[in-house]
């Protein structure tokens, strides 16, 4: 490969882009040179880290002319304020899930990029996982007759993670719609074909102490008559990765002998403030921050997953696992293994590179978010009505999709 790197300046040093930094820091098509971060602490690591120039300021960032790409990770309501910056400044942008809060802020984000020239790619969400892809893959040969349904579900302990105040306001982006709905809904799109016609979903907030929906379970169907179920529950009980072998969303081991230690560690946390104050504490530049400094330390053993997935279609059953796909067709149950990338998420940059400099058209773009976003915004509207709600934004694959 040529000596050509995408370089990245990240909008936002928390918890996001302590997920995303071993892929920045081991794909050898990526340099990280800038970051920005309110956080004298963040900014301090950061300069230690990697030797990038640092802003306290997003659009300083965005005006560096050394940065070709902004990863945009800062807290959700400030997605659309800071893709438009980057866009403004001719930079392509990657922005994390969710896009935005609003269908409206979504369609500034995209007319931006599009006035600017540049690229746009919403991730990371799960939809990206090589074995859901590669399910996705398998429907799309019809080989097994036509999708017919999916069925997903995820049990974790989400709720009680320690949050900052707004991450437990629904109307500031908090709770699991906005943070968790995404991953699920964009696998049953890249599986289904990305057009989705209505939902009926109820939502439910079962902690006043934890003021927004922890939990969902929506039915959705397909323009082309296909259905899907979808179930999350944030709410620290059940675990699904009881179902998956004991691997973590991450692609770890998970020690299944520690229940309930999320709810024991909050119980340290007195009020909102005291529990703002952990949180940055183990986040990137925090004092107990125990991540990835640059992308040291031993790989991942198995791909990332969101619980359980089937889908359903007419000649056969396709499991995506943290290890491969299982296939149920009509003669046999068998196993299609895949190897787990150098990179984690190395998909997002294989995105991404293709994009920025191969020219093609990326799968996870801007139309292709608010799509997602619309049937998240649904979801909560079905619940609030009570009623079955149709949508009207919905995009398919791009048509050279393998």
């Amino acid at each position: 490969m040529s000596g050509r790197k995408l370089r990245i300046g990240v909008a936002g040093l928390g918890r996001a882009f302590s997920f995303m930094l071993p892929t920045f820091a081991l794909d050898p098509r990526v340099e990280i040179v800038a970051g920005a971060d309110p956080r004298e602490e963040a900014r301090a690591r950061f300069t230690e880290d990697f030797g990038g120039k640092t802003y306290a300021d997003v659009d300083a960032l965005c005006a560096n002319p050394d940065v070709e790409v902004v990863y945009i990770s800062t807290p959700h309501q400030f997605h659309m304020p800071n893709a438009l910056a980057a866009a403004r400044n001719g930079k392509h942008v990657l922005v994390e899930k969710p896009m935005a809060l609003s269908l409206d802020d979504c369609r500034r984000m995209i007319d931006a990029a599009r006035t600017a020239g540049v690229h746009m790619i919403v991730g990371h969400s799960h939809s990206f996982d090589g074995p859901v892809q590669r399910a996705a893959a398998l429907v799309r040969s019809g080989q097994y007759g036509p999708l017919r349904m999916i069925t997903a579900m995820n049990f974790t302990d989400f709720i009680y993670r320690p949050r900052r105040p707004e991450e437990l306001s629904t109307g500031q982006g908090g709770g699991v719609i906005f943070n968790q709905a995404p991953h699920q809904v964009e696998m049953m799109r890249l599986i289904g074909g990305g057009k989705l016609a209505s939902v009926r979903a109820s939502a439910g907030v079962w902690d006043a102490d934890r003021p927004t929906e922890g939990a969902y379970t929506a039915f959705f169907t397909f323009e082309s008559g296909a259905c899907a179920s979808l179930t999350y529950s944030g709410y620290a009980h059940f675990d699904t990765d009881e179902f998956c072998d004991w691997v973590a969303e991450s692609g770890i081991e998970k020690n299944s002998l520690n229940y309930g230690a999320t709810r024991r560690a909050l119980s340290d946390a007195p009020d909102r403030t005291v529990e703002a104050a952990i949180k940055a504490s183990v986040n990137y530049g925090g004092p107990r921050y125990a991540g990835a400094r640059t992308g040291s330390g031993p790989r991942p053993p198995f791909h990332q997953n969101f619980g359980l997935l089937v889908a359903s279609c007419e000649g056969g059953d396709l499991r995506p696992t943290s290890k491969g796909v299982k296939i149920y067709d009509h003669q046999e149950a068998r196993f299609e293994a895949l190897p787990v990338p150098p990179v984690p998420r190395q998909e997002v940059i294989d995105e991404l590179w293709g994009a920025v400099v191969e020219g093609r058209e990326p799968v996870h773009n801007g139309e292709w978010s608010l799509a997602t976003m619309e049937a998240c915004l649904a979801i909560l509207r079905s619940s609030r009505e009570g009623r079955e709600i149709s949508l009207s934004h919905q995009v398919g694959l791009p048509d050279d999709t393998p």
